[in-house]
């Protein structure tokens, strides 16, 4: 089973055929449903008409047969009165009925007691078949009083013909029994008094065999019930009128048994369906208007269907062998047209594996297959073209990345880096760090020592990489160069912005913040060349600096800068920073923001630059996450204690 499951799995032609029969099943099964459904609704149909026309025949001869006993009882009636004076004459009378009607099984012409005087008080001929033959006799005696039997009582009740009730006749030596029902006509005499009665006997034996004699399916079967719901007619000769129809469901309730039972006795004609132990049945019933009484017939669901279930296992055998043989028959035909696909599939997992001079195979084919073989081949070309630019451009690559490094940590070897920058000057705390965006970037800070003045910068140049590097590094030696000259920090911009405004045709520009501080009085001049304004923090309120902003340098030569100054900086701790701290993003583009920057200065105790620098880090990390560095950021952080 695994195995088939991969090959399924991994095999395009199995899976393409496997697909292609489930679609022609899922086909086949609704053409097939519905064809069967609609069969089995012809078959049902079919079947109903069958037993319906059966059952017609079968109460069409049965009411035939009870027609036919009457008919004779009639045509014997006339002669009974016209021999009334010559009571012998019965015998004769009642032994033709039987001659000329066979179906008539007996016959007895009955007078009340008493009525012919010279008879004695019982006199009843009677006709039946013994051995074969017919038999007239006397039967009225003392042990035998005829008259108070139902087919002599009824008639004489009720003034009128009637069929009696089905009755057991025993013979007196209990040799032999038999059912008979019995049609009765009353005998009344000129003054419309009655005088005896006319009964014509059919056997139920006969009946019952003339009913069965014909079934529409090898075991159904008939049932007739009489007046009070007892059998007449039943496969089960031991429940022939010692139980009704109703008598089962006493023990075990059937609402489908009780239903058919009552619609029988109320002598209506349908078909009920009964779910037995030993399966379902359909039950076509229809009364007999003469008697009342009511004959079914009762057919197995499986036998009505049997030939329908039998074309269906043919027809589904035959399907399920077409699908496997279409199976077959696809998976040889796909696996066929797709070999030069799995040939190319292996040349192509060599090339992949670096083989790239691995020949296709040949193919000589116009369709989809020979296009993609092909197409594989001018692709295995340009492949191999481009590994050849890729490996020259790789390698350009890493000559850039290591000329990089080396301008990284060239540009880095300008800014100081070593802190305490001033061990021997107890009175100056002062910590930076810069973390360029890219490999080189375009901020910068510096600082030095002249005497007892401390001249320090913070820049940022407009643009990142190697252009901004290149004027961070000119900007830098310049600020060194220009200062040593102890000129006022406004002095040293406006010098700054010329050199940096002359040939600039790159209109690249910067803007920064210079400071000098003396380190005896605390007194400290700066100039703000657009730059961010630093703040103030550690004792007081935590604040931005007002400060002139002037114009970044390189904007335009000429420029007068106006500067600034505080007459004692002393135990003052401040920061000085480029904008990409308080611009640095998040995954959601949110901005640090200038807010964060004083909390995070807020919530801190000062207790050095370093550890403020550390800490606004460790806040900006937690902000900014995984989110990618969009500038370059530098924090420059200055205390200048009192000593």
């Amino acid at each position: 089973m695994k195995k088939l499951l991969e090959r399924f799995r991994t095999s395009l032609p199995t899976r393409l055929s496997v697909w292609v029969v489930l679609f022609a099943a899922l086909i086949f099964i609704a053409a097939f449903g519905y064809m069967f459904i609609a069969a089995r609704k012809a078959v049902e149909r079919e079947a109903v008409e069958r037993a319906s026309q059966i059952l017609n025949n079968t109460v069409l001869r049965v009411n035939n047969i009870l027609d036919d006993a009457q008919i004779a009882a009639a045509n014997v009636d006339w002669l009974v009165y016209e021999n009334l004076k010559n009571p012998d004459e019965m015998f004769e009378l009642s032994r033709s009925v039987l001659v000329n009607n066979p179906a008539v099984r007996g016959c007895s012409i009955s007078f009340e007691p008493d009525y012919f005087k010279e008879k004695g008080k019982y006199y009843s001929v009677a006709s039946y078949y013994e051995n074969g033959s017919i038999v007239s006799i006397q039967e009225g005696s003392d042990t035998y009083q005829y008259f108070f039997m139902d087919w002599y009582q009824l008639p004489k009740l009720l003034n009128q013909p009637c069929w009696t009730e089905p009755y057991m006749d025993v013979d007196e030596d209990d040799s032999s029994n038999e059912m008979f029902t019995s049609y009765c006509t009353p005998l009344v005499g000129d003054n419309g008094e009655f005088i005896g009665s006319l009964s014509v006997d059919l056997s139920l034996s006969w009946l019952s065999a003339t009913i069965n004699s014909v079934r529409p399916y090898p075991n159904s079967y008939n049932i007739m019930i009489g007046r009070g719901g007892s059998f007449l007619v039943h496969p089960d000769t031991t429940k022939l009128l010692n139980t009704t129809i109703f008598t089962e469901t006493l023990a075990v309730p059937d609402p489908d048994v009780t239903a058919l039972g009552r619609d029988m006795l109320k002598g209506e004609r349908g078909i009920r369906k009964l779910v037995r132990d030993d399966g379902t049945y359909y039950v076509f019933f229809q009364p007999l208007k003469a008697t009342g009484w009511s004959v079914g017939i009762v057919c197995p669901k499986r036998e009505i269907f049997s030939g329908f279930d039998r074309l269906r296992r043919i027809i589904m055998a035959i399907v399920l062998l077409g699908l496997l043989l279409m199976l077959f028959v696809c998976t040889r035909v796909v696996t066929r047209e797709f070999a030069p696909l799995g040939a190319l599939v292996r040349q192509t997992d060599r090339i992949a594996t670096g083989h790239f001079d691995e020949p296709l195979p040949p193919v000589d084919r116009k369709d989809e297959i020979g296009q993609l073989t092909d197409s594989f081949g001018h692709m295995q070309q340009s492949l191999v073209q481009y590994i050849d630019e890729l490996t020259q451009t790789t390698a350009n690559k890493e000559r850039m990345e290591r000329e990089l490094q080396i301008a990284r940590n060239i540009q880095m070897s300008m800014v100081p880096r070593v802190f305490p920058p001033f061990p021997e000057r107890k009175e100056i705390d002062l910590y930076a760090s810069m973390t360029p965006a890219k490999e080189v970037g375009g901020d910068l800070y510096d600082y030095f020592l002249q005497e007892d003045s401390l001249y320090f910068c913070v820049g940022d140049v407009s643009g990142k990489g190697i252009p901004g590097s290149l004027l961070m590094a000119v900007a830098r030696n310049l600020f060194r160069v220009i200062s040593q000259q102890d000129l006022a920090p406004a002095e040293i911009a406006r010098r700054l912005n010329d050199f940096v405004s002359e040939d600039n045709e790159q209109m690249m520009f910067m803007t920064m913040f210079l400071g000098r501080i003396d380190l005896k009085t605390g007194r400290m001049e700066f100039c703000n060349c657009g730059h961010n304004p630093p703040v103030l923090f550690g004792k007081g309120k935590t604040r931005f600096m007002e400060v002139k902003p002037n114009v970044p340098l390189g904007i335009a030569p000429g420029f007068e800068f106006e500067g600034e100054e505080i007459a004692d900086f002393r135990e003052q701790p401040v920061l000085f920073y480029t904008d990409g701290l308080n611009e640095a993003e998040n995954a959601a583009h949110e901005q640090f923001g200038e807010e964060r920057i004083l909390e995070v200065l807020r919530a801190s105790k000062f207790r050095s630059c370093e550890e403020t620098i550390e800490r606004i880090h460790e806040s900006l990390a937690a902000f900014v996450r995984n989110a990618e560095a969009s500038d370059d950021l530098t924090m420059l952080c200055l205390q200048i204690k009192k000593v």
